[in-house]
């Protein structure tokens, strides 16, 4: 418990200020913590990082991660989507350059997760430079508050397993005192910081949110389930990996850019 809290603060002291200053000091973080977490994918399948597909992938996660602004050198002809069909054609012809040693599955995983790392962190940087810091602590805060009215509720009233299957230790009951918890937060961060839309519909976003989030907790376990390991990393002692503090995050915020927020 003792190195989880001291790891806690440690992060928060970092990420933080990072995104009160926003800018170039989120987009950096964005793609830092981006190629972390396809690292962690790596790792937990046992591939090499230091090898050619990783490398691809890694230029790939990039193309979907930066803002839009990082690419106004390329020419007229070229846009982001042609960088991202670049990094995926040439993963392909890595299965021809290894004799499949590196095989159709292995790219198949590879362009997945920079689709889906790449698109959460993406909106990380997007929500924060262009709809603001408040709506970006909006996100967070049900996040946050979700995963510990889960944990807490869960742990006092929790009686009915949630997904067995996937995740043990939650319930239904924690599942549902996540939401409640997140729905009173937002209500009263809505009072204080008025949103994109008038407080009911910012609510009936903070409901689905707060759901969503808890699917992104799922997907994650599912990942580690499959893979037969129990954090996606180490290097948040206590917490494990990147996907294990993101998991929620990397499909609730590219949600605000779908409900029309960002």
């Amino acid at each position: 418990m003792k190195q989880r809290v001291i790891t806690a603060v440690v992060a928060l002291a970092i990420f933080i200020p990072i995104l009160i200053a926003g800018g170039g000091w989120i987009d950096t973080a964005g793609a830092v913590l981006a190629l972390i977490a396809l690292s962690e994918v790596y790792i937990m399948r046992k591939r090499i990082i230091l090898s050619p597909d990783f490398l691809i992938a890694s230029l790939g996660i990039l193309a979907v991660v930066l803002p839009n602004s990082f690419f106004r050198w390329l020419p007229a002809f070229l846009g982001r989507i042609d960088l991202i069909y670049i990094a995926v054609a040439l993963l392909l012809c890595i299965t021809v350059t290894t004799k499949n040693r590196t095989t159709f599955d292995d790219i198949g995983v590879s362009v997945l997760s920079f689709f889906y790392i790449g698109t959460g962190f993406h909106y990380l940087i997007s929500v924060r430079n262009d709809a603001g810091l408040d709506t970006l602590m909006f996100a967070l805060l049900i996040v946050w508050l979700t995963d510990t009215g889960a944990y807490m509720i869960g742990r006092k009233l929790g009686r009915h397993k949630l997904w067995p299957a996937i995740s043990p230790n939650k319930t239904i009951e924690g599942s549902v005192g996540g939401v409640v918890l997140a729905l009173v937060t937002a209500a009263i961060y809505l009072m204080f910081f008025p949103q994109y839309y008038t407080f009911w519909p910012m609510m009936g976003i903070a409901l689905c949110l707060s759901v969503i989030g808890q699917i992104g907790d799922l997907i994650e376990s599912a990942l580690k389930r499959f893979y037969g390991v129990k954090d996606s990393g180490k290097i948040l002692p206590g917490h494990g990996g990147i996907l294990d503090r993101f998991d929620s995050l990397l499909l609730v915020l590219p949600m605000l850019h779908l409900f029309g927020i960002v």
